[in-house]
């Protein structure tokens, strides 16, 4: 059995992409885009963005928030898993990368189905109470506000929403007990939250992959709204 060093783990991943995903006009112009803008190469890895793509499949999605919208190369994943009538709410915060996105999903054909929320998620995120819930959400944010994304998961969601949350494994150090490094602490919490808030019921993965070693979360809700005071 191979070991699972970068270079095996790297091949394993471009031979599940290039089977599996195979390549993309759309997706590989969105990225280089995005590279040309100079904004950092942390999107998803093809295969966790056709992972995305079936989940909104899988769920039944309408309606999808993602919190965190770079180059919108997984905001084109989930757009087109959508049905003609859906749409895709993505919040970011910089006004040049959301300029960055909107140029890449008009380019990708799914425009229609896409609106970029132009804000940071903890001051956009209450300002979706009221629109009707959404049927997946996915958290690829900074990871210090992760416990703040996931309360709002549950409370703009239904019992079923679909909540995927990126970025868990942080190269292992999310094991360290003793981590101090603001974002492995805030990927810790929000582990915590999805394992003890009952709104939630989670597991987590690891993944190696062209990103590297890292992890994503994946939770249903099965109570919306507020957290319950203890």
């Amino acid at each position: 059995m191979t070991d699972p060093t970068p270079d095996a783990w790297r091949a394993v991943d471009r031979y599940f992409a290039e089977t599996l995903v195979g390549h993309d006009p759309a997706l590989e112009s969105a990225v280089a885009a995005q590279s040309a803008a100079e904004l950092p190469a942390i999107e998803v890895a093809p295969v966790n963005g056709k992972l995305l793509h079936l989940l909104a499949h899988i769920a039944g999605a309408r309606r999808v928030l993602e919190i965190g919208t770079l180059g919108a190369y997984s905001t084109i994943w989930l757009a087109r898993a959508l049905p003609a009538d859906g749409i895709v709410v993505t919040i970011e915060a910089e006004p040049r990368t959301a300029a960055v996105a909107r140029e890449n999903v008009d380019r990708a054909g799914v425009g229609d189905r896409v609106d970029i929320r132009l804000g940071r998620g903890e001051h956009v995120l209450p300002t979706l109470e009221g629109e009707e819930p959404f049927d997946l959400v996915f958290i690829d944010a900074d990871k210090e506000s992760n416990t703040i994304y996931l309360d709002w998961a549950a409370r703009l969601g239904h019992p079923g929403t679909v909540v995927v949350v990126d970025n868990v494994g942080r190269g292992g150090d999310v094991a360290d007990p003793h981590a101090t490094r603001s974002d492995v602490v805030g990927t810790q919490r929000g582990l915590e939250m999805l394992g003890s808030d009952p709104r939630f019921d989670a597991t987590a993965l690891q993944t190696l992959d062209a990103k590297g070693w890292d992890g994503v979360a994946i939770a249903v809700v099965v109570r919306c709204g507020p957290a319950t005071e203890a």
